[in-house]
């Protein structure tokens, strides 16, 4: 039987990642995480019921309580398991948050990176290996993208970005956030072991990321959040933009397909910009239209004349190297999906 190891296997794009291999394709399943989210966020970021749900509805998942950055864990642990393939999705993931917990912020997104592409290199060298990079390692150089406005979002008013940032986006001269600077380390590393090592190795930097089992929290999990904050009737704040900022959607569900084809062939020191793309692209002005239509409740929010440091104004991932590469995977989740389905789960949450 192959196995599969997850960091961060509590998380959105983990847990997703878990059933999917075990449901799908049979794989036994090791999980390694710590619920540190709850330390980086608190009560609302937990995610030991994640954890649980996993325990309990896949009999081919083991769960291993460990930090990526305990160093001698981590090469104990791959050294044990040496897993057919390794999904990494375990990361300190808010840029406001990085700037207050800079050492924990680089040591679990770089750090703990390299702990565990060195232990892959000594004891499993032909294990794919996926990293979940973030599209905040290009700072704020997509806010030099020359923009127009309109009524309800910003877009791209240069025909070369018609499809979205492609890969070949710099990532150099830009303010990151601590975040995205500590990702940018863990991202070139992945890319460095694949290169230089020739192993398989690929960074996926993700857009907006989301689905039904985020554990959202204001300064992480976009939608999780905003619809969380609809259904509840909380106050929610937009930062700067005018509410106008963009982001493309992807679905937990087609990321985890799409690691899967990756897995299935895997390239050396590949980059991936993965999101929803054009069709799944929608402001904050737009997603509390959406948001309102299908709850019925119009949101309850706040303008603060003041964007996040590196925010991106608009962004759209173009997928034209990821239909290229595996032409089989393609965005089975719309936007209106996403949102229903993070909706449904929010009400069933609110009713336990």
């Amino acid at each position: 039987m192959k196995t599969l190891l997850v960091t961060g296997s509590s998380g959105l794009i983990g847990s997703e990642v878990c059933v999917y291999f075990a449901r799908e394709l049979g794989w036994q399943i090791h999980g390694v995480d710590n619920n540190q989210r709850a330390v980086f966020f608190g009560p609302q970021g937990d995610t030991r019921w994640n954890q649980q749900r996993l325990q309990k509805e896949l009999p081919a998942f083991q769960h291993h309580e460990l930090d990526i950055r305990d160093r001698a864990g981590v090469l104990a642990l791959v050294q044990e398991l040496r897993p057919s393939a390794i999904v990494h999705t375990a990361a300190q993931p808010s840029h406001d948050r990085a700037a207050a917990i800079p050492f924990d912020d680089f040591d679990t997104n770089a750090v703990g990176t390299l702990n565990l592409l060195e232990a892959v290199r000594q004891s499993c060298k032909d294990s794919p290996f996926v990293h979940m990079s973030t599209n905040k390692v290009y700072g704020d150089r997509p806010n030099t993208i020359r923009l127009k406005e309109l009524p309800t979002r910003w877009e791209y008013d240069d025909p070369a970005y018609a499809n979205g940032i492609t890969e070949e986006f710099s990532i150099d001269q830009s303010k990151h956030s601590l975040f995205g600077a500590s990702k940018v380390a863990g991202d070139v590393m992945v890319q460095e072991y694949g290169r230089y090592f020739g192993m398989g190795t690929c960074c996926l930097r993700g857009g907006c990321l989301t689905g039904p089992n985020h554990s959202g929290v204001e300064l992480h999990g976009f939608l999780s959040y905003l619809i969380k904050c609809n259904v509840e009737g909380r106050l929610y704040k937009v930062f700067g933009y005018q509410g106008k900022q963009v982001r493309d959607n992807i679905h937990s569900l087609d990321v985890a397909r799409f690691i899967h084809a990756f897995v299935e062939q895997p390239r050396c020191g590949e980059v991936y910009n993965i999101g929803g793309g054009r069709a799944n692209s929608v402001s904050i002005l737009e997603a509390f239209e959406l948001i309102a239509t299908i709850s019925g409740k119009q949101m309850n929010y706040e303008y603060v004349e003041q964007n996040r440091a590196g925010d991106h104004i608009c962004y759209i991932s173009d997928l034209s190297k990821m239909k290229a590469h595996y032409p089989g995977w393609d965005i089975t989740k719309t936007l209106e999906d996403v949102f229903r389905e993070i909706y449904e789960a929010t009400i069933g949450k609110s009713r336990k």
